[in-house]
């Protein structure tokens, strides 16, 4: 009987909140001609698609376009990108050629500016291993209990709790930033893998699996260990993960992210607070959740066609996406294209060429297939029909989630692990933002609302 009236009064709530949201749309829909009329860069980003320089930065470059001396006119060019000035092509080769696994390193550079030596490379692994672990009682007492179904929502809850364990935890100078984030670098596979298990112990009632991360295993072979019930993986498993993580640490001080690491430490806030907020950013499908979306679409494509080798039968598929009439009705080609990046993305350009090893492993060849046929159709397609001439490519979301599906990840994971690596990134702007302005990030805002008169609440 009291579960039936709760039911009434919810329902009853529910509908005013619909009628009130109803309100919300009609009294804050701005006309959209005002954004011309007063010059509004939406998005922080002008007409022809570039980004509103709003800062400096010395770690990390994106670079799409060479510039004709003679004429300053933008050529399109193979995209490239550098962490600290290094290319990243230059870096994965290095550790690759080198047997090595790459993650670690590149967090070093990233944070304090200059590769390691081998000494200061294994000091610093040992920090990270001695970090490696979380305040007692904090899995059982914090993790185990009311485990959520999204992780990224765990994950931030995670941060925002060790505030609390932190004997120091709002003091902003570089050394105690520096110890925090390191840590936070540390502890966010425990995070997120303890996280995952406990909900799905919790709310689909699986066996649970707590495996202690171990001092002499690599970031990417510590998920793996964590995550598996029996430990085991492959080398190559493990090295494509850590080349996944290398390649999302950092790409730029103006992705969604960043950008929000950047405003919340101007603020003055404290590590976990500003960490907790590119999370938040991360989490959403335009952001991070974007690789979740490319897996989707192809479930939804290999249910739709039989022959996965028919090339008219994808191209047709993919006209129907683009027209809004095929999977969630978005008219986006997810994976395809990027806000930077033309002729390619060197990530996915480097993904690319170690998924099609994973995928003969794990024999998986007629799905890489698939992908190779359709990331070519897809190209062509957006090109006519959305007609774009400085070319579409493949971003490194298109191969991430197939290469995460092959690892056997979950699903729910893939934004985290994004997170896992993009730490490295948001540790070294943090510092930056702290070093270099002191003041709070305040863009303008401009007042359009049209004047009126107080009416007394009688008379309205």
């Amino acid at each position: 009987m009291y579960s039936d009236k709760l039911d009434d009064k919810y329902s009853r709530i529910t509908e005013e909140i619909q009628s009130l949201a109803a309100k919300c749309i009609e009294n804050s829909t701005i006309d959209s001609s005002l954004y011309k009329k007063y010059e509004v860069n939406r998005g922080l980003r002008d007409l022809k698609g570039n980004g509103v320089l709003t800062g400096l930065t010395e770690i990390s470059g994106i670079y799409a376009f060479d510039v004709d001396e003679e004429t300053g006119e933008k050529i399109p060019c193979p995209g490239r990108l550098y962490y600290r000035g290094v290319n990243i092509n230059q870096i994965v080769k290095g550790f690759i050629n080198e047997k090595r696994f790459g993650f670690e390193e590149v967090t070093y550079l990233l944070i304090f500016g200059k590769l390691p030596t081998c000494e200061q490379l294994e000091e610093f692994n040992i920090i990270l291993s001695e970090y490696r672990t979380l305040p007692p009682s904090f899995a059982r007492d914090i993790i185990m209990k009311a485990p959520s179904t999204d992780m990224m929502n765990s994950l931030a809850r995670g941060v925002l709790t060790l505030h609390s364990y932190d004997k120091n935890p709002n003091d902003t100078s570089v050394p105690n930033v520096l110890r925090q984030c390191l840590l936070l670098t540390a502890v966010f596979p425990l995070l997120a893998v303890y996280g995952y298990q406990a909900s799905r112990h919790y709310h689909y009632r699986d066996s649970l699996y707590i495996h202690i991360p171990k001092p002499e295993l690599s970031t990417a072979q510590n998920i793996l260990h964590m995550l598996r019930p029996d430990s085991q993986y492959t080398e190559l498993e493990a090295k494509i993960l850590d080349l996944a993580l290398v390649l999302h640490a950092e790409h730029g001080g103006g992705n969604n992210s960043t950008f929000t690491t950047h405003v919340v430490s101007s603020s003055g806030t404290d590590t976990y607070s500003a960490i907790a907020a590119a999370l938040g950013s991360l989490k959403g499908p335009k952001h991070g959740g974007a690789n979740i979306k490319v897996v989707q679409m192809f479930d939804d494509m290999k249910s739709h066609i039989s022959d996965w080798e028919d090339e008219t039968a994808i191209r047709q598929y993919l006209q129907k996406i683009l027209k809004g009439e095929a999977f969630d009705k978005s008219g986006l080609i997810y994976g395809m294209g990027h806000a930077v990046y033309s002729l390619s993305d060197p990530r996915a350009e480097i993904f690319k060429k170690f998924v099609e090893s994973l995928a003969k492993e794990k024999d998986k060849g007629k799905e890489y297939k698939l992908y190779a046929d359709v990331e070519r159709i897809a190209a062509e397609i957006i090109c006519q029909e959305r007609k774009i001439y400085k070319g579409v490519s493949a971003n490194i979301d298109f191969y991430s989630g197939f290469v995460y599906s092959m690892l056997d990840l979950p699903l729910e994971l893939y934004t985290p692990i994004f997170a896992i690596a993009r730490m490295a990134g948001w540790s070294a702007h943090r510092i930056e933002e702290l070093i270099n302005t002191g003041k709070i990030i305040r863009p303008a805002y401009k007042d359009v609302a049209v004047p009126s008169e107080y009416v007394p609440i009688g008379k309205r």
